[in-house]
């Protein structure tokens, strides 16, 4: 019983790993190089992304407020 129980804990860990978000996080939120060109396309994608994100966090955090108030 107590393999079980670890074998499910094992597999919820696994299941909510964070680390690969976070870092697409912070990819997409540090500063860009003055000295590389981009185009208006990629930085209005970039800009979109950023956005989406911000409100993707925004409803999740109410989600969550909603639930536990």
């Amino acid at each position: 019983m107590e393999k079980e129980q670890n074998e499910e804990k094992n597999s919820l860990k696994e299941t909510f790993r964070l680390g690969e978000m976070w870092s697409y996080f912070i990819k997409v939120f540090r500063k860009r190089d003055s000295e590389s060109s981009t185009s208006i396309n990629l930085r209005l994608m970039h800009g979109i992304n950023r956005i989406a994100i911000v409100v993707f966090l925004l409803g999740v955090i109410y989600l969550l407020i909603k639930h536990w108030l």
